[in-house]
This record gives structure tokens, C-alpha cells and sequence, in this order.
């Protein structure tokens, strides 16, 4: 496939940086070189996430046919690759809801619980987590109710807290993450295989980290909670204080001999994408996969510095890429917008830029759904504000309503690539010409 120009098809041209970070987080590209050798005894295979039914496919295609292989994963609804759901393999993969948990998540963390029963050492755990997790593998901590969980989980996502405050809060309301579920495993031997959304990659983050020593504590969850003037049910709230709650920590004999690997990470796909941009003659910069922030004012701050090399050469010089990744927030201060973290940072950014007119950008999600819509990101070009305008569209009266979707859907400039069926969260790349 000839790569579009970034002169001639600036668009064109984005779009095939976004597919590149994409290809290169996808499972069969990666878990081959991760996988362990049979054991003595049977291969139970466990998961949740994104990626989850695509990681289980990768797993089920490279384990050799006569050796015992089983297991449940569960991943996001309408994320299992089309061939795996015509023709299921030894892994089953099931459906659940996110990002607020449903009863099909709870089911599908019982079930996997249950599955961890009767294991010997003989016997290999593989556990096959990607972001997203947290949400699909919900086991609420004795005391609380699934609702109690959603209406946490719900106030978080509209909070504008990080994702690791985020995750911190939500395994120690849990019965199975924060290290929970490998400890119900011993004494078999575990493995398991990351693919990070998170920034840094810390293992303890990604999907509430339920294969891994948990650091934070009881009274951190008390304080990212207090800090965001979130409410908790009374049993919570007794469970968190008391220290009923904690979490299996760094050093517990149950983790011994345990084995993580990152199979996938945004940077490799920074790193794919800026590669691809270099083989069309584009200079490419990566500034960071680990930025986060409110959304409209990392935005802003990508704006500010695609003027400057515009206009004046610096840091960078012309033609050019700027990448980078993470995952930013959203605070939602008004009911009824839609949107996501991407359309929400390309509005703040197409405000910024003021139809600067040698910049164009993309930013999207790489799981291929931003937030809870139907696309994963969108597209702005120098024209943008002026095609929004003759629509009637003033940009910050969307953005003031955390409305972005409704902002860019109609300009048709929407990337809607459907569920990509990996997760290495946030890419954004600006194209100065």
C-alpha cells in the first residue's frame, strides 16, 4: 500500500501514522516471543481487557495443538476479532460492559475466580491482562453491590482524575484486583502478559494490576476520593478506613516466582508511527507517551508549540511530525455532550491554533473508541473553525458543553476505524508543513 503524501493528502497521511501505532500494538504482532513452554500439568489461560479476545486468539493460534489449554477471558462488548467469534477457540471470551461495569463483568470475574480453584504446581497460570480491565473484571470487596460500584466508577470517570487514582480507588473496592486474583492461584506458576494503556507502564496500574503486589494503600484511595469530592457508600467507606480493603503488597511470599512481561506499550507504537513518517521524508519528533493533564489544555499546549515551529522554526524545523501519548481527563461540568478525550483535546487544540495554516492533526484512541462513542478520534485541518462556523458551530460554546463529538461529526471529520481489539491509549500526531 503506497503511503499517502503528507503534502498532497495530509489527512491520508495521519491516518496511516494512527493505523501504524495501531498495527504495531496488536497482539499477533508481539505475544509469540512472551510465551512460556507447556508445563508438566494443564495451561489454564485467564484475562480481561481491551485487547482481551484478541490476545486470547494470538494464545489459542500459538500453543501447540497437543497441549492442554483452557480458559475464560473477558473483554469489552463487540471486541472479540470477527474470526475468533465465528469460530472460538480452546480460550472462551466473553462480553461485559465498559467503562462502567455491568452484571456480565461481575459474572465473568466470578467465573475466573472460580476457574483459579484446584491448581497445583504443576500447573502454568497465564494471565492475559490489557487496559480496560478494570472496568470488566468487577468483583465487588465483600459488602458493597455492583451499583455501589458503578456509581463510584461513574463519579471517577467524570471527576477528571488520573488513571491511576482512578485504579488505585478501584482495587481496593475490589474482591479480585490489586493482586487478589494471583494470590487465589498458589501455588501454580504464573505468568503474565501486559499490553500498558497507562503512562510509565507500571504494571500495579494497568487494568487495577489484578496479577501484581499492589504499593497504594487504603488511606491513598481515602485521599484521591476526599480530594475529588466524591462520595462513597457507607460500606466502602467502613471497609476503606478500617484497612478491611488492603491490598496483597510488594514482597508477599505469594507472588514468588511470578513472571510479568509488557508485550505491547505506547511508546512502541509512537516509535511505529514515527518510523512510517521518517520513510516519507517527514522529520519525526516524539514528545512523550506518558503525558496526561485535562484534555482542552494539553490541547492547548500542542497548538502552542505546532505555531511556534510554523512560524518560527523552533524547537523543530519544518516539515515535521509531533507525536505523543498518554492519557489525559476529562472534568464534565455539563450533562448531555458527547465526547471523548481525543475530539475534547482536538477542540481545545483547533481553538489554540486559530486555522494556522500549515497545521493539521490527528488524534484518536488506539482501542478505536473515544470514550463511549462510535469513533475513536478526529481530524483537524486549517479549515476547520471556518467550516465549523459556516454551520453555525462556535468552538467554545461545544467545548463548554463537553460536547466535541457533536462538533466534529458533522464536518465529517470523525476517525471511526471500530474496535481495533488492542489498547495502548491515547496517540496524537501534528502534522506541520
Amino acid at each position: 500500500m503506497t503511503l499517502p503524501s503528507p503534502h498532497t493528502d495530509p489527512r491520508g497521511f495521519l491516518r496511516a501514522l494512527y493505523d501504524a501505532a495501531v498495527a504495531r500494538a496488536l497482539p499477533a504482532q508481539s505475544i509469540a516471543a512472551f510465551l512460556p513452554a507447556p508445563p508438566k500439568g494443564r495451561t489454564l489461560v485467564l484475562g480481561a481487557g481491551k485487547a482481551g479476545g484478541a490476545m486470547a486468539a494470538a494464545v489459542d493460534a500459538l500453543w501447540p495443538k497437543e497441549a492442554p489449554l483452557s480458559g475464560l477471558v473477558v473483554t469489552r462488548y463487540d471486541h472479540v476479532p470477527p474470526q475468533y467469534k465465528k469460530r472460538p477457540g480452546r480460550i472462551e471470551v466473553v462480553e461485559a460492559a465498559h467503562p462502567v461495569p455491568d452484571e456480565a463483568g461481575r459474572e465473568a470475574a466470578s467465573r475466573i475466580a472460580s476457574l483459579t480453584k484446584g491448581l497445583g504446581a504443576d500447573d502454568l497460570l497465564l494471565f492475559l491482562i490489557s487496559g480496560g480491565g478494570s472496568a470488566l473484571l468487577s468483583m465487588p470487596a465483600p459488602g458493597i453491590t455492583l451499583e455501589d460500584k458503578q456509581a463510584v466508577n461513574k463519579a471517577l470517570l467524570k471527576s477528571g482524575a488520573a488513571i491511576d487514582e482512578m485504579n488505585c480507588v478501584r482495587k481496593h473496592l475490589s474482591a479480585i484486583k490489586g493482586g487478589r486474583l494471583a494470590a487465589m492461584c498458589a501455588p501454580a506458576r504464573v505468568v503474565t502478559l501486559l499490553i500498558s494503556d497507562v503512562p510509565g507502564d507500571a504494571p500495579e496500574v494497568i487494568a487495577s494490576g489484578p496479577t501484581v503486589p499492589d504499593p497504594t494503600t487504603c488511606a491513598d484511595a481515602l485521599r484521591i476520593l476526599d480530594r475529588h469530592g466524591i462520595e462513597l457508600p457507607p460500606a466502602a467507606r467502613a471497609g476503606l478506613e478500617s484497612g478491611a480493603f488492603e491490598t496483597p503488597k510488594p514482597g508477599d511470599p505469594r507472588f514468588a516466582g511470578h513472571e510479568v512481561h509488557l508485550i505491547a506499550t505506547p511508546q512502541q507504537s509512537l516509535e511505529a508511527a514515527a518510523a512510517l513518517a521518517r520513510e516519507a521524508g517527514i522529520a519525526a519528533h516524539i514528545l512523550s507517551d506518558e503525558i496526561e493533564g485535562e484534555s482542552r489544555e494539553v490541547g492547548k499546549v500542542h497548538a502552542a508549540l505546532a505555531c511556534a515551529v510554523a512560524r518560527r522554526g523552533q524547537p523543530f524545523a519544518a516539515p515535521c511530525v509531533i507525536l505523543s501519548g498518554g492519557e489525559t481527563t476529562v472534568t464534565v461540568k455539563s450533562k448531555g455532550g458527547r465526547g471523548g478525550r481525543a475530539t475534547e483535546f482536538l477542540l481545545g487544540c483547533a481553538i489554540a491554533l486559530q486555522g494556522e495554516p500549515r497545521v493539521h492533526v490527528l488524534a484518536a484512541d488506539t482501542d478505536g473508541i473515544d470514550g463511549v462513542e462510535d469513533n475513536a478520534g478526529a481530524i483537524v485541518a486549517p479549515d476547520t473553525l471556518a467550516r465549523a462556523e459556516a454551520l453555525g458551530l462556535k468552538a467554545q460554546d461545544v467545548l463548554d458543553r463537553n460536547d466535541a463529538y457533536n462538533f466534529f461529526s458533522p464536518l465529517g471529520d470523525l476517525v471511526a476505524p471500530g474496535p481495533t481489539f488492542t489498547n495502548v491509549n491515547d496517540f496524537r500526531a501534528l502534522l506541520i508543513l
